[in-house]
């Protein structure tokens, strides 16, 4: 499991308690410290069930370094998929607060990000952004028919604009990483930083975290678990670059802090998104974790600047 969410970078729209302001619970309230959920034993300080999102996430992990080691090219189809559900889930979610995005042009033209970008690179990527960031825009204008007012035409086709470069357009980094030389061992890199980045980030926010981030996004979010985070990439980064892919310890010390701060970025930018849609998760998929979008909200920025730094100074 990413464990970023569980260190304090979950988007639930619960506010912070300051330290030492809890009241006393009202007649008939159960204390916290007696759940009456016996699941809740089981949670993580974020609320979620770790033992399920641990094996969960040990399971996916096994799962793609496997996939990377001995047949790369699955990797393509695997991150289609991932997409084609995350795109759902969030079109799903803007649709229950009323943003109309189109979904059929959008999970199409994603597919086609994904898959273009192999045999054609970034061309092929750049192409089907454009084209498909048309085709929404048409699609919504005349949804409703040719005689019909399109109403909020702005509004959807923006945050539609937004999901198809957030999610599709990150994710086809990793496949044009993977494309190239040694590009396996260039996207297990990347996937063990983010990983570095959100164990340090939970180790070090369960065990210091006092001093509050960006409390008006992620309550729970520390200075501590970012200090951490930076520690353990900085140190995932020396290592990975150094023993896979063969390369100067500096370009791992460089990767590892860009990752720490995109990664970061993504982690608040979902957590913004789940907060004004008043929403815990993006989806229910994925046993203790929620949904495939809520665990690539790190990766898929990190797969851009792994990508952008790998390809500069490799």
């Amino acid at each position: 499991m990413p464990a970023s969410e569980a260190a304090g970078t979950s988007g639930a729209p619960d506010e912070a308690v300051p330290a030492g302001s809890e009241q006393a619970p009202a007649e008939g309230e159960q204390k916290q410290s007696e759940p009456a959920d016996p699941e809740a034993a089981k949670s993580s300080r974020a609320g979620r069930n770790l033992p399920a999102a641990l094996a969960v996430g040990f399971g996916l992990g096994l799962s793609l370094i496997a996939i990377l080691l001995f047949a790369p090219r699955i990797l393509v189809g695997v991150v289609a998929v991932a997409i084609a559900i995350a795109t759902w889930e969030v079109a799903k979610r803007l649709r229950e607060a009323d943003v109309l995005v189109p979904r059929i042009p959008l999970l199409l033209g994603g597919q086609a990000m994904i898959w273009l970008a192999w045999p054609y690179g970034a061309q092929g990527v750049a192409g089907a952004f454009g084209l498909t960031a048309l085709v929404c825009m048409a699609w919504r204008l005349f949804d409703h028919g040719l005689a019909a007012t399109p109403r909020n035409f702005l509004r959807d086709t923006a945050i539609t604009v937004f999901v198809l470069a957030w999610i599709p357009l990150l994710a086809s980094f990793a496949v044009l990483m993977l494309s190239e030389p040694r590009g396996n061992l260039r996207v297990l890199t990347f996937m063990i930083l983010v990983v570095c980045s959100d164990v340090g980030g939970y180790v070090a926010g369960v065990l210091f975290g006092r001093h509050p981030m960006v409390p008006a996004i992620s309550p729970k979010k520390s200075w501590e678990g970012f200090g951490g985070s930076l520690v353990f990439c900085i140190i995932g980064g020396l290592l990975t670059v150094t023993l896979l892919l063969q390369a100067n310890s500096m370009i791992g010390v460089l990767l590892g802090v860009a990752v720490v701060l995109v990664a970061t970025c993504g982690d608040l930018i979902e957590s913004q998104i789940k907060r004004e849609l008043g929403i815990k998760d993006m989806g229910t998929l994925l046993p203790g974790h929620g949904g495939i979008m809520d665990r690539l909200d790190s990766m898929l920025p990190s797969a851009f600047v792994s990508w952008l730094v790998l390809t500069a100074l490799l």
